[in-house]
């Protein structure tokens, strides 16, 4: 035949996938045979400018990804073979001398079949099961290979003359599986120990059986005076790898060893696993009673990393852990008990990272001193003996999950609670005796502030906060939008300031009426009154300095709900304010995304109000109005009937209704029902109305008997 049996190439009139079967590759099109002249060498590529096909031989396809070619250059096919590439023995035996250095075993592989192999990566697991799937096309040009143990998964694939490259397109380099050597006692000088080691454990009070138990051993270089100390790492009994320890304490290991845990013999179906830092740790543990336990080879890092974790591959630090997961799989509980210091604590974490926190326990050691603890585990027996050891162990501790916490953690709290240490457990007075019983203000709260308009929820929740500093002394924020005129476009700077800073001076004068409790001017509203003083007047705007901070955006924009909690936690840190007012819920900018409802808005923002006043211990008075009430008959309305959600009333720790009476026929014109609609800490107060009386003249709120608590 012209291009021999090997060299087969068929075209067809759209582009030819070729699928996989357990004996060869069939084309799903119908194919016509290509026929060639031998007047001149011709060059025919089998491929089209852009490549079409990424299709992975069906028993290679997992995690339904998609196989990529192994080059996105066109491969031309030659009638005519061009030197060295052409010659279909060569290239096979090219391609199975790079499958050999990997550590495939290439006797019995045929080009066009699939080969049932041991993985060289993970041997096949304990029982040594041939998992690995491996294909050589048709020219013996390329092989691809798939690992099918859940544990391993290794796939890859290499060509000939191209450098390998991985099953899905990456270029990464060929996984030289470099043979692991084969270790024996004679073979490294290992000899027992001699007795000056074993007195040498024994200060370190481990005794000369758990010594032979662990099969340590020593190591003598050449004129050495004194021989090394060789703790021997075995797996099934058999030696693989040895680490050396010196008087000096300086540690080397034998190269070209699989990394594993010291003692892994020893968690052989355990369900706890303990790991501690050293070898010597270890035999610690045996001399507690503990026998499942297991050292890291390489010792801890300076450091936590700051990297996301890596694939099993390029994990090198760690490999133990993987070479071990078999063992660390079976465990439900793994106790780390690694050094109490820096790296000892970097290693817990980056020990925890891989094996899930939720199944790690860590110890506490205990005080050496007032000012010091116990390292390790070593020095806890030499110091305090195995019985305080193994007391260590089992009060081990749940390894923190970030969001997960156990009561015991918050118990400085709770005692804080019990004792009052914190002075405002039961509340703040509202200086209101009526109201106390229903209402008291507590640190970390939100209470929602609703009314009909000109009933007066922003006077009363300034007559409230001013009763609140005479009797604990607490400041405040206001972002009061209401208190805040609305700009009239004056032409000049100073008009336009004038405009801007009406508000403000309103607002003060009504905080310095209730204060001083006289009124600002000598007009009709205070009636028979006298006004405050000039030297009242500057003692006022002393005591507005010092307890007010003014929350305000000076631009034509409506402030976020974003904005506000920011120079919130500003006034917090920079000035110990103990609340927060928000005055009121629509004077803000309520824009959101379109797919976005606005209750589902409101519980957005509501969250995040509750948040804060929670992490920064601050009370938050939140005022939304309620919606167009029609055919009002002049009863107070509902929390629910709050304008945008009900959540409102179901987020709010506290719902107050401020009504004023505006008929003389029902009652005083000055008398306002302060109505308690929710209280969610019956310790504070319940649900209930206090009536108290309102003076004009200097917006003062006293109880209806006419007295107000100072």
């Amino acid at each position: 035949m012209l291009l021999r049996q090997q060299q087969r190439l068929v075209i067809s009139s759209s582009p030819t996938i070729f699928m996989a079967s357990k004996h060869l590759l069939k084309p799903t099109t119908p194919t016509l045979p290509l026929k060639l002249s031998l007047s001149s060498p011709v060059t025919i590529s089998a491929f089209p400018l852009k490549p079409n096909s990424r299709i992975l031989p069906i028993s290679l396809k997992t995690s339904a990804l998609p196989f990529t070619s192994q080059s996105n250059v066109p491969r031309p096919v030659y009638s005519v073979n061009p030197e060295g590439t052409g010659n279909f023995s060569t290239r096979l035996s090219i391609l199975k001398k790079k499958l050999e250095v990997i550590g495939f075993d290439t006797e019995m592989l045929k080009p066009g079949q699939y080969s049932h192999l041991t993985c060289p990566k993970c041997e096949g697991g304990n029982s040594m099961e041939k998992s690995l799937s491996l294909f050589i096309t048709l020219d013996g040009d390329n092989a691809q290979w798939l690992c099918h143990r859940a544990k391993c998964g290794w796939r890859g694939g290499i060509r000939a003359f191209v450098d390998g490259r991985s099953s899905n397109g990456s270029l990464n380099p060929i996984i030289k599986m470099k043979p692991k050597r084969e270790l024996t006692e004679k073979g490294l000088g290992l000899e027992p120990l001699c007795s000056e080691l074993v007195a040498y454990f024994g200060e370190r009070m481990i005794s000369k059986e758990t010594l032979a138990r662990n099969c340590v051993m020593q190591k003598t270089y050449g004129n050495q005076v004194q021989s090394t100390i060789a703790f021997t790492y075995r797996r099934n009994g058999v030696l693989v790898s040895c680490k050396y320890r010196d008087v000096n304490k300086n540690f080397w290991q034998e190269k070209d060893t699989e990394k594993i845990f010291y003692g892994v013999d020893d968690i052989k179906e355990a369900s706890d696993i303990i790991i501690v830092e050293g070898e010597i740790d270890k035999l610690s543990m045996e001399e507690a009673g503990f026998y499942n336990c297991v050292s890291v080879p390489d010792g801890a890092p300076p450091s936590v990393s700051t990297k996301a974790l890596v694939s099993e591959e390029e994990d090198t630090k760690y490999q133990y852990l993987w070479n071990c997961k078999e063992y660390l799989e079976k465990a439900s509980r793994i106790i780390l008990a690694t050094d109490g210091d820096a790296p000892g604590r970097a290693l817990a974490e980056e020990l925890a990272r891989r094996l899930g926190r939720e199944r790690c326990w860590r110890v506490k050691w205990p005080k050496k001193n007032e000012g010091q603890h116990f390292k390790d585990a070593n020095e806890v027996l030499m110091y305090v003996g195995p019985d305080v050891l193994k007391e260590v162990i089992e009060n081990a501790e749940l390894y923190p999950i970030q969001g997960l916490f156990n009561f015991s953690n918050y118990f400085n709290e709770v005692d804080a609670y019990y004792y009052h240490s914190h002075g405002f457990e039961l509340g703040v007075s509202t200086g209101w005796r009526g109201l106390d019983g229903l209402y008291n203000v507590v640190p970390g709260e939100l209470t929602v502030v609703t009314g009909v308009p000109n009933s007066g929820k922003s006077e009363w929740i300034d007559a409230l906060l001013c009763n609140i500093n005479r009797s604990v002394g607490w400041k405040f924020a206001l972002c009061s939008m209401e208190n805040k005129a609305k700009e009239k476009g004056s032409s000049v700077g100073r008009g336009l300031y004038h405009e801007r800073s009406k508000g403000v001076r309103e607002h003060a004068r009504k905080l310095l009426e209730k204060h001083i409790k006289k009124p600002f001017f000598n007009t009709r509203y205070g009636q028979s009154i006298e006004r405050m003083n000039v030297e009242e007047f500057e003692l006022g705007k002393k005591w507005l300095s010092e307890t007010f901070y003014l929350i305000r955006s000076e631009n034509e924009s409506l402030p976020n709900i974003k904005w506000v909690l920011d120079l919130g936690k500003a006034a917090v840190l920079r000035h110990g304010i103990r609340g927060l007012v928000i005055d009121p819920y629509n004077e803000l900018d309520h824009q959101r995304s379109p797919s976005q409802t606005e209750t589902e808005y409101v519980s957005q923002i509501l969250t995040m109000i509750k948040r804060f006043a929670q992490h920064h211990s601050c009370h938050v008075w939140f005022v939304a109005h309620p919606r167009q009430l029609h055919n009002w008959d002049g009863a107070p309305p509902n929390m629910y009937d709050i304008s945008g959600s009900a959540h409102f009333i179901n987020k709010c720790d506290n719902g107050i209704v401020i009504h004023r009476n505006r008929n003389p026929e029902a009652g005083p014109i000055d008398q306002v029902q302060v109505c308690v609609r929710k209280v969610r800490n019956k310790v504070i107060g319940t649900i209930g109305d206090a009536f108290l009386s309102y003076n004009r003249a200097t917006g003062v709120y006293t109880d209806i008997d006419g007295t107000s608590r100072e």
